[in-house]
């Protein structure tokens, strides 16, 4: 007579284990959302692990891991072309900064040359025609002349105040234009009629001034009229 008593033993089955490329699937695409391009690798870990998934017959895990990698995977992607859309504008403002700000320190260098060399000269600024070969072997460095984003092969990317030349300093007007951004080349002199504008940052036509005081400033294109030239 059998013995119903003890309920015979279940089947021991073995616990079915954590897809690793379904896990490294979800974590790429993730940091792809960061805008990295980890999120192809995500997409294609997700995608293979899922297939291996399905094949294991249940001793793997993680279907809703791949999944969720693959899903997480395509929605970077499609989010880097935005992205990348978004960071064009603000990209270009900062390199026209980063070119405002050369421009800046070369033409307070050029300026000092010029008042260096007017110190030396019995107080009288370098002759207009020959300004850039008059200040060479006091600037030193032939890149102070070049302004970012010239023309290669140009030399100078400033032009002096024609007005200027071979003046007294002590009778020049500290706000007048002394070097401007201009496209004419070495030892360029002349006027507003000569002066580059461009863009930088918000100001969308403006120019870098350097003035015989000295000092620099990005004048905007609505200013540009108010300059001083005669000393």
């Amino acid at each position: 007579m059998a013995d119903y008593s003890t309920p015979p033993p279940m089947p021991s089955v073995a616990p079915s284990k954590m897809s690793g490329l379904a896990i490294a699937s979800l974590v790429l695409g993730i940091l792809g959302l960061c805008g990295g391009l980890t999120a192809i690798f995500g997409l294609v870990l997700g995608i293979f692990a899922l297939a291996k998934i399905r094949d294991s017959r249940g001793t793997l895990a993680g279907g809703g891991v791949a999944l969720a990698g693959i899903i997480v995977s395509a929605v970077a992607l499609i989010m880097i072309p935005i992205f990348v859309a978004m960071m064009l504008p603000a990209l270009a403002a900062a390199k026209q900064r980063a070119y405002s700000i050369q421009s800046i320190n070369n033409e307070k260098l050029l300026a000092q040359a010029i008042r260096l060399y007017a110190g030396d000269h019995n107080n009288h600024l370098p002759p207009a025609a020959t300004w850039c070969d008059a200040i060479n072997s006091t600037v030193g460095q032939s890149a102070v002349f070049v302004r970012a984003g010239s023309a290669p092969g140009s030399r100078c990317s400033y032009a002096f105040n024609a007005a200027l030349g071979d003046m007294d300093e002590s009778k020049v007007a500290p706000r007048t234009v002394m070097i401007f951004e201009s496209d004419t080349g070495w030892n360029a002199s002349g006027g507003p009629e000569l002066m580059r504008t461009s863009g930088y940052g918000s100001r969308a036509h403006s120019a870098a001034v350097a003035y015989a005081d000295g000092s620099v400033q990005i004048i905007p294109q609505s200013q540009l009229g108010d300059l001083r030239w005669n000393p």
